[in-house]
């Protein structure tokens, strides 16, 4: 397959064939570039150690069960691997979501507390091997500090962005995204 050089240019470049470039052209005359739509574009949530802070639907009823107020602060999550084509599959996941921007006081949910304690040395953020990498969190705090959390509480548009096939789907159930 040969490439058009004229359909090279210093802006940008994709390699398609003639159709694809042809398709393209005519989504661009009538579209609006992503960049000039008033939307804001979110990293999904990086815990530092999600074997801690993502629990099963069961771990999740326990903590709840233990300390009614534990749910203020566990949330449903997709991970890109359930993330399909139009649609996701979830699959009974849930997020501790003790954000640094929430200011939290882990003492006030002490079922999850004790939860996490048990991980140990490996949720510290103190950079020591076998620990998470260094911030100034908390060591029961995820990893980044999510100011945006509360975007992730509005519907939106979520995407598996690892992989050769993207994958997009509308999520209007309020779900987190990994």
């Amino acid at each position: 397959q040969t490439i058009d050089e004229n359909d090279l240019t210093v802006d940008s470049f994709t390699l398609m064939s003639k159709a694809e470039v042809k398709i393209k052209r005519k989504i661009e005359k009538v579209g609006t570039p992503l960049k000039n739509w008033d939307v804001q574009i979110n990293y999904g949530i990086k815990t530092g150690f999600n074997e801690a802070f993502i629990i099963d639907g069961a771990t999740k009823d326990r903590l709840i069960a233990e300390d009614p107020k534990s749910a203020e602060i566990i949330k449903p999550i997709l991970r890109g691997r359930e993330i399909k084509r139009y649609s996701y599959d979830f699959k009974d996941r849930w997020l501790i979501a003790t954000y640094p921007s929430l200011h939290l006081n882990i003492k006030d949910y002490p079922a999850v507390e004790n939860y996490l304690k048990s991980f140990g040395k490996r949720l510290k953020q103190t950079g020591e091997k076998g620990c998470r990498k260094k911030t100034h969190n908390k060591w029961f705090e995820t990893q980044d500090t999510i100011a945006y959390y509360d975007e992730f509480e509005k519907e939106k548009v979520v995407w598996k962005r690892i992989g050769s096939i993207l994958r997009f789907s509308y999520d209007n159930k309020i779900m987190l995204a990994l």
